[in-house]
């Protein structure tokens, strides 16, 4: 199989430090992440879990742990789904890497993920991402909004 990446970008009227808290502010991660509230210390190697409520009990959609953790410029973190089909091991998580660049009142906000053609299920969990080439932008067009609308 060859290289399965998923690569968006968008441009943010905004800082880095106001995309940053995007990414990392459970309230606005819920606004963009079907609900999901992100959780995490923040420490490398901590998991990272996207809560949300269904049917009145807090699940665990998605999680993963924390690899890199550079405010205002570089979060990367492993993702699996919350009860996967395959085992929970390391080669079956995936990476998301946001790279944020501030680029004078305005930052680029990168989001890359990998490691499809390595993991159970990678096919399929890349088309469900890859989504016809329109990936992240979806929530990026969202995170944008966030942002700019509270700045």
């Amino acid at each position: 199989m060859n290289q399965l990446l998923v690569k968006n970008s968008i441009t943010i009227n905004a800082s880095a430090e106001e995309v940053w808290d995007a990414l990392v502010n459970p309230e606005k991660t819920a606004q963009y992440m079907f609900g999901c509230k992100v959780d995490s210390d923040w420490q490398q190697g901590s998991p990272v879990l996207w809560k949300m409520l269904y049917e009145g009990q807090e699940i665990v959609p998605v999680k993963g742990n924390l690899l890199v953790y550079q405010p205002y410029s570089l979060l990367k973190f492993t993702v699996i789904e919350g009860n996967p089909s395959y085992p929970d091991i390391p080669e079956n998580h995936l990476n998301v890497i946001y790279e944020l660049e501030e680029q004078g009142e305005q930052t680029v906000l990168s989001v890359m993920q990998d490691g499809f053609e390595t993991a159970a299920d990678g096919e399929r969990r890349y088309n469900d991402v890859y989504n016809n080439g329109d990936g992240w932008n979806p929530i990026l067009t969202q995170i944008k909004g966030i942002v700019e609308s509270a700045s």
